[in-house]
């Protein structure tokens, strides 16, 4: 548990790749700094991020540079494990921040329930449309044919 004297702060988490960082990554942070004291973001490995069959653009230290360094950032760990239950036991967090392209889905149902048991929220965010890692890479992609 983390206090500020008497009074206890709320953590809050969230992760991602922010690879090609935009307006969404930035909206996200922006928003989850907003509803805790201090929040933690788990940048994911460029090993991790091999899983989906990609590969990320900027190296994984340099993410976490560029993540370090926004305003609404007060720390940075690295992600190497998709476990996000095993981040929760390693930095004990209030609150976790995610996009709502998750919500529903069958492996947030289940971390959903875990997260309950422990006195974790879960707060969804609206997925940024139009924007994304993906979309930039594939317009670059397009522009370089």
């Amino acid at each position: 548990m983390y206090k500020r004297g008497d009074e206890k702060i709320v953590v809050g988490y969230t992760s991602g790749v922010y690879d090609l960082f935009h307006i969404g990554h930035l909206n996200l942070l922006k928003n989850a700094k907003g509803l805790c004291d201090k929040l933690i973001v788990g940048v994911t490995s460029d090993e991790l991020v091999a899983y989906k069959n990609k590969k990320a653009v900027i190296p994984h230290q340099e993410r976490m540079e560029i993540v370090r360094n926004i305003k609404h950032v007060d720390s940075v760990v690295p992600q190497n494990d998709m476990d996000k239950f095993k981040m929760w036991q390693r930095i004990k967090f209030d609150v976790m921040f995610v996009g709502d392209d998750w919500f529903e889905s069958e492996k947030w149902q289940a971390l959903d329930e875990q997260f309950e048991e422990v006195g974790v929220k879960i707060i969804y965010f609206p997925y940024t449309k139009g924007t994304s890692s993906t979309m930039i890479n594939e317009t670059l992609k397009n522009l370089r044919s």
